[in-house]
């Protein structure tokens, strides 16, 4: 089997280089030649790599969501494994995959291929989470640096920014042939089920053909952050919409920035579906 090993050199807190030799002595045992190769991000990873069978990657979620739009963008259908070294890795925890790097190599090369579900908005993928509004930019915005030194607890300073300018936003919702207007402050289409390892939407399913949608309706700042943390604590609120689809349009007057996996993500207005069994994963 042809495979490859595509690694982001700032996943794992830097360290990720000195475990590529132990993570291709695990697929050499396992009788499967694997190349490794670096992932420049102003290209096309899978340039000149198109005839591998197993591709797989090495980093965070958003490093996942730029080689699987590479991957679709060519038309590939690959077998896709996955290796958690960012921060937050929650598609590879929707998937199963243990956190020790070693030994989720172990796991793709010993394991079985399932077909799993992936978003598509606009032209673009996602594999674990789109979403807007407050709170749902922050990892764009804090540095890799902030997050090799303190993980998970650099986004709170990029947090709390956010939640100054909060604000509201007026949507425009077409869903199961309905239409809806919320007066929202977040707005989240799961794929996965959590999001930086907040299991945000426990009913999810990436085998199931649908997303899972979540609305935060708009209040002032103190009452949007009780109304965050009772559906944290309790995964129940008055405030917070839940409902499931596998289409749905969206548009907001007011453009907001949009976010997939951690990366920037299309402009408004958004038209969103699950594409059932898109991924070939093997874990």
């Amino acid at each position: 089997m042809g495979a490859l090993l595509l690694y982001n050199i700032s996943s794992g807190r830097g360290n990720i280089k000195s475990r590529i030799m132990d993570i291709k002595a695990i697929f050499k045992e396992a009788g499967i030649d694997i190349r490794p190769h670096r992932i420049d991000f102003s290209k096309n990873p899978l340039d000149g790599y198109e005839d591998s069978e197993l591709v797989v990657i090495c980093g965070g979620d958003g490093t996942v969501n730029y080689v699987v739009n590479a991957i679709k963008s060519k038309g590939l259908d690959p077998e896709i494994g996955i290796i958690p070294m960012g921060t937050a890795n929650d598609f590879a925890r929707a998937i199963g995959m243990n956190s020790n790097p070693i030994t989720a190599a172990q796991q793709i090369a010993q394991g079985k291929v399932r077909r799993v579900d992936c978003g598509k908005v606009n032209d673009r993928y996602f594999v674990n989470i789109l979403s807007f509004g407050v709170l749902t930019t922050t990892s764009q915005h804090t540095s890799d640096k902030e997050k090799h030194i303190v993980g998970r607890l650099a986004y709170l300073r990029t947090g709390f920014v956010d939640l100054l300018n909060m604000h509201s936003m007026p949507l425009n919702i077409r869903c199961n042939g309905e239409e809806h207007k919320f007066d929202a402050v977040m707005f989240l289409a799961f794929n996965g089920n959590s999001a930086g390892q907040f299991n945000l939407a426990p009913r999810s399913n990436i085998e199931d053909g649908m997303l899972d949608i979540l609305i935060l309706d708009y209040d002032n700042t103190a009452k949007t952050c009780w109304n965050m943390m009772n559906y944290l604590i309790n995964h129940e609120s008055g405030a917070v919409h839940h409902f499931r689809c596998n289409k749905l349009e969206v548009d907001c007057n007011t453009n907001e920035h949009t976010d997939i996996d951690g990366q920037p993500g299309p402009q408004m207005p958004l038209s969103i579906e699950c594409i059932t069994g898109a991924l070939k994963i093997k874990a």
